[in-house]
C-alpha cells in the first residue's frame, strides 16, 4: 500500500496537465473558467481588434474565460515560439494558447507535432457548421483532421473606387491594361503580408489555362514552368505600380488608405464585406465598391488552431466553440463589423438564430454569393513559400 501511495503521489502532477476531453464539454467549461488564453492572431487591423475584444467580453460572462489577444503581424512568429519551446523541453504550460492560423503555418504546425488535437469536431458547435458547402476540413489542400476550427470564410475581392475607375476588371490581364493606362494607380501589400502573398496567388491562378496543377505540392521539376506566367505578369505590371513598384504598403488597412487618400483607385481584399464596412467607418469614399474576376477568385477559411503545450486548452476550446456560435458568426458577417462569410449551415439553424442572418444588411458594397460566383481552391502552401521568397528576391524592397 505504501508502495501504490507513493505512485499515486507521482502521477499527480501528470494528471494536472492531462489534456481536457472535447466530448465532455461541462468537464471543459468547469475547467475553462478562470482560465487565461492567450490568443495570438493578426494585429493590423482596428475592426478585427475590436471583434476580438468583443469576444473577450463575451467569453468572460458566459464562462469565466479570459481572452487575451496577442497582436502578431506574422503568423510565423507564432509557430516559431512554439516549435522553440518544443525544442527547449517546455511542454506543459506555454506561451501561446490559440492562433489564427491558415496554410503553410499550420501544416508547418501539424507536420512538426505541434498541435493539440483533434478536438474541432467534437465542438458543441461543429454541429451547425457548413461542412457539404463550405471547405471546412482542409486548409490549402491540407486536411485538418480536427487540429483546428474555422470561424470565417474569406473570398477574395478587388475594391475599386468608382469615381475613377468605374467598371470591373474581368482578369488579372485586363488588371494589367488598365493599371498600364492608368500608372500609379495600383499596389498591394508588400509580401509577405498575407493580403500581398495573396494577390500573387490570384495572379497566378487566373493566369493558368489549368490551375489545378496548383493542388499538388510544388516540386523542382514543375515550378518554373508553372510560376513563369506570374512573372511574365510582374515584370510588365511593376513599373506602373503606385511609386513605380519601389514602395509597397505594409498592410492591407494600409492599402485602403490609399484609397481613401485618392492615391490608388484599386486594391486587393479577402473579404468581400470590407470595403461596406471601411465605408461605414468612413475609411473609404462611399463610391467604393467590389469586384470579382470572371473565372472566379480564391476562397478559404479562416481557423484557430491550438499549440499542444497550452496551459489553457479547456479555454482555448471555449474560446473556439463560441467563435462558431450563431451570435458570433452573425457579429463577423455583419459589414459594420467585419463583413466576413459564416462557417455555420444557415438554413439548419433555429429560427431565432436564423433571424441574426436574416437581420443582416450587407450594404452597398458587398457582392451577394450569387455575384462572388466560382470559389477558386486555395493553392497546396509549397507553392506560396516559395513564390513569396522568389518575389522578395525579385522585386522586394526595404520596409
Amino acid at each position: 500500500m505504501k508502495h501504490l501511495a507513493v505512485l499515486a503521489a507521482l502521477l499527480a502532477p501528470v494528471a494536472a496537465f492531462a489534456n481536457p476531453d472535447p466530448a465532455d464539454w461541462d468537464a471543459v467549461t468547469a475547467e475553462a473558467a478562470g482560465q487565461t488564453v492567450y490568443w495570438n492572431a493578426w494585429g493590423g487591423s482596428t475592426t478585427t481588434n475590436d471583434f476580438i475584444a468583443w469576444v473577450g467580453e463575451r467569453v468572460a460572462e458566459d464562462y469565466g474565460v479570459i481572452l487575451e489577444h496577442v497582436k502578431l503581424t506574422d503568423t510565423a512568429d507564432a509557430v516559431t515560439r512554439v516549435l522553440s519551446e518544443k525544442q527547449a523541453g517546455e511542454n506543459d504550460d506555454g506561451a501561446i494558447d490559440m492562433i489564427w492560423i491558415n496554410g503553410a503555418n499550420f501544416a508547418a504546425m501539424k507536420d512538426a507535432d505541434l498541435l493539440f488535437g483533434p478536438y474541432a469536431e467534437q465542438l458543441p458547435n461543429w454541429a451547425i457548421v457548413d461542412v457539404d458547402g463550405k471547405t471546412l476540413q482542409t486548409d490549402f489542400t491540407v486536411p485538418t483532421e480536427g487540429f483546428e476550427s474555422p470561424w470565417a470564410m474569406a473570398q477574395v475581392v478587388f475594391i475599386h473606387d468608382t469615381e475613377d475607375l468605374d467598371e470591373a476588371l474581368p482578369d488579372m490581364n485586363a488588371i494589367l491594361s488598365w493599371a498600364q493606362a492608368s500608372p500609379g494607380r495600383f499596389t498591394y501589400p508588400q509580401p509577405p503580408d498575407f493580403l500581398g502573398t495573396t494577390f500573387l496567388k490570384q495572379a497566378l491562378v487566373d493566369l493558368l489555362d489549368d490551375p489545378t496543377v496548383l493542388a499538388k505540392p510544388a516540386t523542382d521539376k514543375n515550378y518554373d514552368n508553372v510560376t513563369a506566367p506570374l512573372w511574365a505578369f510582374l515584370d510588365e505590371l511593376t513599373p506602373v505600380l503606385w511609386r513605380e513598384g519601389r514602395a509597397y504598403p505594409a498592410t492591407g488597412p494600409a492599402q485602403l488608405q490609399l484609397i481613401a487618400d485618392g492615391e490608388i483607385d484599386l486594391a486587393i481584399s479577402f473579404s468581400p464585406g470590407e470595403a461596406t464596412a471601411a465605408i461605414a467607418n468612413n475609411q473609404l469614399p462611399p463610391t467604393a465598391r467590389t469586384f470579382v474576376l470572371e473565372k472566379g477568385t480564391i476562397g478559404n477559411a479562416s481557423f484557430v488552431a491550438i499549440p499542444y503545450n497550452s496551459g489553457s486548452k479547456a479555454a482555448a476550446m471555449v474560446v473556439a466553440n463560441f467563435l462558431m456560435s450563431p451570435e458570433a458568426q452573425a457579429r463577423a458577417q455583419d459589414p459594420d463589423v467585419l463583413g466576413y462569410g459564416t462557417v455555420l449551415d444557415v438554413d439548419a439553424l433555429s429560427a431565432e438564430d436564423r433571424a441574426l442572418f436574416d437581420a443582416l444588411e450587407l450594404g452597398v458594397a458587398t457582392l451577394s454569393p450569387a455575384e462572388l460566383g466560382t470559389v477558386q481552391a486555395e493553392p497546396h502552401p509549397s507553392w506560396m513559400t516559395r513564390i513569396a521568397d522568389d518575389w522578395i528576391e525579385r522585386y522586394g524592397v526595404a520596409q
